[in-house]
């Protein structure tokens, strides 16, 4: 794992990656927030789509729900990177929608774009 501490607005950012799946679980999400958060200092977190599993973005496995709960219960403020076309369930975009939507939760497609999003909240 290659953690990057970017400075924005006078926010710490961390810019996480990996070649590999970092979060399959509730479990792994947790050491992952905690790896992050040890090493850097850093509450805002920037990662790939790729780190997570794919049954993330399967809503019935409810794992998704169960992860991200993690981040905001721990105040933990995360942007997801990616290509979320390639996913044709519905409800999976709604749910993009409404996190995008929100103040901890963003879905988006560059890693600029989530250092703006992040680096601009309170």
């Amino acid at each position: 794992m290659n953690i990057t501490k970017v400075e924005v607005g006078g926010r710490n950012i961390a810019v996480v990656s990996c070649s590999e799946v970092l979060i399959g679980d509730v479990q792994s999400a947790l050491d992952f927030m905690a790896t992050v958060q040890y090493e850097t200092c850093c509450d805002r977190i920037v990662i790939n789509k790729s780190l997570l599993s794919e049954s993330f973005f399967d809503l019935k496995t409810r794992l998704a729900g169960e992860i991200l709960q993690k981040f905001i219960n721990y105040r933990v403020k995360v942007a997801i990177i990616g290509d979320f076309s390639v996913y044709s369930s519905q409800s999976l975009q709604d749910f993009i929608y409404e996190c995008n939507n929100g103040n901890d939760i963003f879905f988006l497609s560059t890693e600029q774009q989530a250092i703006e999003k992040l680096s601009m909240l309170k």
